[in-house]
């Protein structure tokens, strides 16, 4: 029991509102504390930390912001229990402010979850989820016969949409909608430029691959399909430009 407590340790220099802040994450992150558990109050907080109240109100408060806690008048200060789009944001920030090599990164993350939410649905997929993956997949069709670059992007966000719920898994799905956020300027813009090229049959094409390999439960390496997909946004600039 005593273990349980050792988050509640006084805390020493650097940031004190962060501190306070890593030292709730840890115990979390750890199951110290527990989804839908109260925590202590400010001021058990603010003795046990070694800290002013403040500086603990202060760190609930951000807390509180990026969807981790919950203020519950008059019972007190709660652990958030299941996702919360709140928690989004922190993350958006930090993307939108930082610099391109950030980007670049974020377009690798992208292209590993996307290989591996192929992977998984391909071993999951039950026939339900095929028939919503291919009803995306004619919405992309449409787009395409329409030449219509909103239709094809909002098609193809679906489609994604589609391919994560295959995995049957939340925490892939969680994923990949933060990822799908973060490139979604990118990936508009991508799918304008090539419509201006005439070139969205092969966004099709790179989806209709997608869609058959998870339909055949396919094992070979899908790499070469996602990449192909996602990542020449800016061989496609390039190209726009010259």
């Amino acid at each position: 029991m005593a273990g349980e407590k050792t988050y509640l340790k006084p805390i020493k220099s650097k940031s004190v509102v962060q501190q306070v802040i890593d030292r709730v994450t840890e115990a979390i992150i750890d199951r110290r504390i527990h989804p839908g558990d109260k925590i202590p109050t400010e001021q058990e907080l603010a003795e046990s930390f070694g800290v002013s109240r403040n500086s603990v109100r202060e760190a609930i408060k951000i807390l509180v912001s990026y969807g981790v806690l919950e203020i519950r008048r008059p019972e007190g200060t709660f652990v958030c229990q299941g996702f919360s789009e709140a928690m989004i944001d922190p993350l958006l920030y930090g993307i939108i402010l930082s610099d391109t090599e950030s980007m670049e990164s974020l377009k690798e993350l992208r292209e590993w979850i996307d290989i591996g939410i192929i992977y998984k649905a391909a071993r999951k997929a039950d026939e339900d989820d095929l028939r919503r993956l291919k009803q995306a997949l004619d919405d992309i069709q449409k787009a395409v016969d329409n030449k219509n670059s909103r239709d094809m992007c909002d098609a193809d966000d679906r489609f994604h949409q589609c391919m994560a719920d295959m995995t049957h898994n939340v925490l892939f799905d969680k994923i990949a909608y933060v990822t799908r956020l973060l490139t979604k300027k990118i990936r508009y813009q991508t799918v304008y430029n090539m419509a201006e090229m005439g070139k969205l049959q092969e966004m099709y094409d790179v989806h209709l691959s997608m869609y058959q390999f998870i339909k055949d439960k396919k094992q070979a390496a899908v790499d070469e399909i996602v990449r192909q997909g996602y990542f020449y946004e800016y061989d496609v600039l390039d190209e726009k430009e010259r």
